[in-house]
């Protein structure tokens, strides 16, 4: 497939993953009571002011990647561990939402894999529907990862009982050094650690979602 067509078939789907997970972390904290990302003009889905230019090109590339966090002031919230727990989760439970969608999509599209696609618009169709339910399960997961600053250390903090909070400060300090590192390592040498972590997910939900394993 030409590399500029290709592009134009995967900036939709990526830009609407990434916009509607963080619209729906500013919007869970909204109706919890913390209205900051409201106020910072980011309950919203236009996507220009969510973009994090490094983590939207990290998509791109190698199809793991972050936009610019929604601001929560946790001491705004009614019940701040609980609901920051269910803020947090909100981002990827609504990329699992969207990816469902996708997927019913493909599903309609009689999309069975990326190498056996239609000829013409039908096939670029599918291809973006395949591609959409991929990027959303892949941000979910990766996103689910107890790694800061991802959703999934703030959820992992949010069980954890208080008396044990500050022996995790330390890990939260570095987690996001660990991250890059990892992310890094795996496009230099070929042999993504995270890869290998969200890989099964990502083949189960394309199966539960799609009928069929569509994973890059």
């Amino acid at each position: 497939m030409n590399t500029i067509i290709e592009f134009l078939l995967i900036a939709p789907p990526i830009l609407l993953a990434l916009t509607v997970h963080e619209f729906s972390h500013g919007y869970v904290a909204y109706r919890l009571g913390d209205p900051t990302a409201k106020l910072a003009g980011r309950l919203t889905l236009n996507p220009l002011v969510h973009l994090d230019l490094l983590g939207t090109a990290m998509l791109f590339i190698v199809h793991i990647g972050w936009a610019k966090p929604v601001p929560v002031n946790p001491m705004m919230l009614r019940n701040p561990k609980r609901d920051l727990l269910w803020v947090s989760l909100a981002g990827p439970a609504s990329n699992l939402a969207l990816a469902l969608v996708f997927g019913i999509g493909c599903r309609i599209l009689g999309v069975t894999s990326l190498r056996a696609l239609q000829p013409g618009i039908l096939g670029l169709v599918q291809f973006m529907f395949a591609f959409g339910m991929m990027i959303n399960i892949v941000l979910a997961f990766f996103n689910l990862l107890p790694i800061p600053p991802l959703d999934g250390s703030k959820i992992l903090l949010g069980l954890t009982p208080a008396r044990y909070e500050h022996a995790m400060q330390p890990y939260l300090q570095f987690g996001p050094v660990i991250l890059i590192a990892l992310i890094a390592f795996g496009y230099v040498s070929h042999v993504s650690i995270l890869w290998t972590i969200l890989n099964p997910f990502v083949k189960l939900f394309s199966y539960l979602f799609a009928g069929a394993d569509l994973g890059f």
